[in-house]
């Protein structure tokens, strides 16, 4: 019996995404833009860990995901708080992951799923399907073969990871270990989490782009990625998928960093830099944070040209001298 192979296809569409992510990635590098940018990183941050929850139906708001890590007072279920924390613990030790060593991906999964599974950071020893009101349309490999088939995976991925370029690898690994299913719970959460170790590891960049929020865009996309490449037998199109969305995400991180090329004036880019997501501000609260004393310099060079790009809006826009008027990012 040879060695394990998954099956994909290396198509001119693969190529094409690569070389044009590889470009993005090692321009996003050399101006050195998130690590110049703590800010937009914890903002980045968040949304991979919102989105990447939402995908799993977990009901918490962008804004209450930030204060849940932010140590503040949520209302909600205490199983959706504790996926939160959890998930958060496990995206701040990214760096810690080598995602080659499978008893990594047991301890992260141990990390992922705290006080929410029985076992933690142990297989499946059940059978799972995926159904659609009482139609089974995928059944997971039986649990006795989950552990080798895992083993072979990761074999695969330590023998290939000199020939295989790290963004296709990645999504081989994301289809294959959503086909294997090797865990009763959190399996979608620790795919992405993976996804994105594997790339950091690569370009540790990649920490800081929120996949999972482009992927949670496109969820619909996402799923019918996945059941195509079941029909198949084979992962190409959801290769050349989440190629696809990468690609997207990246274009998005460079207006962040650059300001579509310089268009947005410094002033601007400082104001927007220190805005949280989903979270308002008062004029006051953006001087404070911007380190700024003069109202009117703040307003004529800071909060205008943002109002006037499109980059905030008022929450009061039919009352602009409103005395609790608020300001978000859009």
């Amino acid at each position: 019996m040879g060695k394990y192979q998954p099956p994909f296809t290396i198509t001119n569409q693969i190529l094409t995404y690569v070389s044009s992510i590889s470009e993005k990635i090692g321009r996003i590098s050399a101006i050195n833009g998130l690590e110049a940018k703590p800010h937009l990183r914890k903002n980045n941050k968040i949304k991979s860990i919102h989105a990447s929850l939402k995908i799993e139906a977990n009901s918490l708001t962008l804004g209450q995901v930030r204060d849940v890590i932010n140590g503040k007072l949520v209302l909600g279920e205490q199983k959706e708080i504790q996926e939160v924390k959890n998930a958060y613990s496990a995206y701040e030790r990214l760096s810690e992951i080598d995602p080659y060593q499978l008893r990594h991906l047991k301890k992260f999964h141990g990390m992922m799923t705290k006080y929410l599974v029985e076992n933690p950071g142990e297989f499946r020893t059940g059978e799972e399907g995926v159904f659609d009101g009482d139609k089974c349309i995928f059944m997971a490999p039986p649990a006795r073969l989950v552990p080798q088939l895992m083993e072979e995976l990761f074999q695969w991925m330590n023998e290939t990871k000199d020939s295989v370029h790290p963004l296709i690898l990645s999504c081989v690994f994301h289809y294959e270990f959503v086909f294997i299913h090797p865990f009763s719970d959190g399996n979608g959460r620790m795919a992405r989490l993976w996804h994105t170790a594997i790339l950091s590891q690569w370009k540790p960049v990649f920490e800081y782009i929120p996949i999972e929020s482009q992927v949670e865009r496109f969820q619909e996309e996402y799923y019918r990625a996945i059941s195509k490449c079941h029909a198949q037998g084979e992962s190409t199109f959801f290769i050349e998928f989440m190629l696809s969305q990468i690609d997207r995400i990246l274009c998005d991180i460079s207006s962040q960093i650059n300001g579509d090329n310089g268009e947005i004036p410094e002033a601007v880019r400082k104001l927007l830099d220190v805005m949280d997501d989903d979270v308002s501000y008062t004029s006051n609260e953006l001087m404070e944070k911007l380190g700024l004393k003069a109202k009117e310099g703040f307003r004529r060079n800071y909060l205008r040209p943002a109002l006037m790009m499109n980059f905030i809006q008022m929450t009061i826009p039919e009352k602009p001298n409103s005395r609790n008027q608020r300001y978000i990012r859009k």
